[in-house]
């Protein structure tokens, strides 16, 4: 490789260390929590003299150097030391700086095998396709006290928690500028301003840990420690997080331990040897993504894994983890045929050193900080996803419903003329509804790969596409449970998600889409005024049916509850395109009710059907309460309602 800089570097110095015995011991034990902050490298100022001490784990080489820029990319000037027998190498080289590009050159035992990787610890990376890593320091002057000292109490599970999902490089292009993503710097203002105006609380980012190929969206990571320079420095991205922060936005990060790529300058045959994954294929690769999979079971790898998700909360403020593809860690059959998978001890198929870890995980997290939410995509029916390590469970704040979204997003795509055979999918959830703490997710996998955008697979013409649509998000945010929407949902994008354009910004220029739009942003809005709809979304108190069987007229009906005892709204959905006039159904309070929202209100873009702002009960029994409302039900429509005349 030629020389980018020939400037003659000095010697290697072994008297230079951050990795004491306990660092040791914790390490090999796999309960070392801060490894980021002994291995990779970190720039230093030893006896006057600025440089760089690295660390890399690689007990079966048997040689390593590092390479780089400062050296003219000699592979075997600047060796580093083993560690005892930790099968850690360090050194201290001096001259190295804030910028410096570099790689660990691994010689090993088996063949002469030699390589070059990038630090599976380094904070920062060249830009893909380039694959080097660069020395880089995480400070950074926070702004978001006000926030963080708050935030406990936003994140809480009795807090409204309505998530806004966002692929950093697609949310919004510069098609002045040959159609270039946005920065970090740039999403900081732009994104906050459009989250604070639609309403939602959080934002939940696409990974954004380092991955060689874009068209992965970050699902395929080689940085567990790096943010990807796409879009800027760690610094830029620190600032994206903070300007949220200050801005009252949580911010949750998606994080990928169940696979990792087979680049090869990534962790995959990392000495020579398979030290992060599985050598048996039947365990160490994953069929359905063609990638590896980690050795739960070796003590380094759980030590590397929960360094990493701590070092997002420790050193990156953020306030929740999305743990990707938890059922694939969870059984050792996931996606694998009768005879290519390996049963446990016990002879099942779960995998218990993948459940160990994610129980380590949780507890650590919870114990570290005690403000943030780990939130789990768990596909299956695994009991006890979002209950404590300590009653037996996996010890995840919360989990997404994939359930409902499947069923709702099936119902809503069929004829309403046919609706009425499938009924149970609107309320089949509420068997289980409490079983878990819910986020219900309507994500980018919904758009992708050929399954059409949200507006897409609505049934009907199109204004009963938004119509549905807007009966659709008004449902999700009737139901309990947090709420997840990924972009482009909110206001009726037509084309499925590429991760390659922008949004299709410019149908805010109609009505029908500006319509959609601001019906989210009322959603919202109501949603953070009414406790009724969020404080007891865990809990079967929050919830009763008014009524769930009127199958023929595909009308739902529904009362949420707050803590308060008289804090309710009465919700009532109509899923057919038919009107449906002197409709009644039964309340347990006497008086005014005040129509809250509805969705077919002609600002939204609905044909403004309704019952004139408000009823008044009458004491006429219905639904087996002593009060009842007649109201106008508008086609594919959604009413929510509230007692009294706020």
């Amino acid at each position: 490789m030629p020389s980018r800089d020939s400037t003659p570097a000095q010697p290697v110095r072994y008297d230079v260390t951050l990795l004491g015995d306990d660092d040791l011991f914790l390490f090999n034990e796999g309960a070392h929590y801060r490894l980021y902050e002994k291995l990779g490298a970190h720039l230093l100022t030893v006896d006057g003299l600025a440089g760089g001490y690295f660390a890399v784990w690689a007990p079966n080489a048997r040689q390593v150097s590092v390479t780089g820029d400062f050296n003219g990319w000699n592979r075997s000037s600047h060796q580093l030391r083993p560690k005892g027998q930790s099968g850690i190498w360090e050194g201290f080289i001096p001259g190295v700086t804030r910028g410096t590009v570099y790689k660990f050159c691994l010689v090993c035992h088996r063949g002469g095998y030699y390589v070059e990787k990038a630090d599976p610890f380094a904070f920062h990376a060249e830009t893909p396709p380039k694959t080097a890593s660069i020395a880089w320091d995480l400070d950074y002057s926070w702004g978001d006290e006000a926030w963080m000292a708050k935030r406990r109490a936003r994140n809480a599970l009795d807090a409204p928690m309505s998530i806004y999902e966002v692929h950093l490089g697609s949310w919004r292009r510069v098609s002045e500028e040959g159609n270039r993503h946005l920065s970090y710097r740039e999403l900081a203002p732009a994104l906050t301003q459009y989250l604070k105006q639609l309403g939602f609380t959080h934002v939940e980012f696409l990974p954004v840990m380092e991955h060689p190929f874009y068209g992965s969206w970050g699902y395929q990571s080689t940085g567990y420690f790096a943010a990807t320079s796409r879009y800027g420095t760690p610094q830029d991205l620190m600032y994206l997080i903070d300007y949220l922060h200050q801005h009252d936005i949580g911010v949750i990060l998606d994080w990928v331990p169940s696979h990792f790529p087979d680049d090869q300058h990534g962790l995959a045959y990392f000495d020579g040897t398979h030290l992060y994954e599985h050598g048996d294929p039947r365990q160490g690769l994953h069929p359905d993504w063609d990638s590896l999979i980690f050795n739960y079971g070796r003590h380094e790898v759980r030590s590397f894994l929960l360094s990493s998700a701590l070092f997002w909360l420790d050193r990156y403020h953020v306030d929740g983890l999305r743990v990707d593809a938890v059922a694939s860690m969870l059984y050792l059959d996931y996606g694998r045929k009768e005879g290519e998978w390996i049963p446990n001890r016990h002879g099942g198929r779960e995998n218990l050193e993948a459940i160990a870890l994610l129980r380590r995980l949780n507890e650590a997290v919870y114990r570290e900080h005690p403000g943030v939410q780990t939130i789990a995509e768990e596909s299956t029916a695994w009991p006890m996803v979002s209950r404590p390590a300590y009653l037996g469970g996996l010890g995840f704040g919360m989990k997404w419903d994939m359930g409902w979204m499947h069923d709702t997003l099936e119902y809503m795509s069929r004829d309403p003329v046919y609706r009425k055979y499938h009924h149970n999918n609107l309320t089949f959830r509420l068997i289980y509804a409490f079983s878990e703490n819910f986020v219900l997710p309507l994500s980018h996998d919904e758009v992708v790969h050929g399954k059409g955008s949200l507006l897409g697979k609505m049934a009907g013409d199109d204004w009963q596409k938004f119509a549905n649509l807007r009966l659709l998000l008004g449902y999700m945010y009737a139901q309990p449970g947090k709420k997840l929407l990924f972009m482009g949902g909110e206001f009726g994008q037509w084309r499925e998600w590429t991760h390659d354009e922008g949004l299709e910004w410019q149908l805010l220029d109609y009505r029908p889409h500006l319509g959609l739009q601001r019906w989210v942003e009322d959603l919202n809005r109501l949603y953070r005024e009414q406790p009724a709809l969020y404080e007891l979304d865990f809990e079967q108190a929050g919830f009763e049916w008014i009524d769930c069987n009127d199958v023929e007229h595909s009308v739902i009906s529904l009362i949420r509850r707050g803590r308060s005892g008289d804090d309710l709204i009465a919700v009532a959905c109509n899923f057919t395109p038919m009107t449906h006039f002197n409709y009644r159904i039964g309340v347990p309070q006497p008086g005014f009710w005040k129509e809250l929202l509805n969705s077919d209100a002609g600002e939204y873009g609905g044909s403004g059907q309704g019952s004139l702002g408000g009823v008044e009960a009458k004491p006429v029994p219905s639904h087996g309460r002593p009060y009842s409302l007649t109201i106008t039900l508008p086609p594919l429509a959604i009413l929510f309602l509230k007692p009294g005349r706020e």
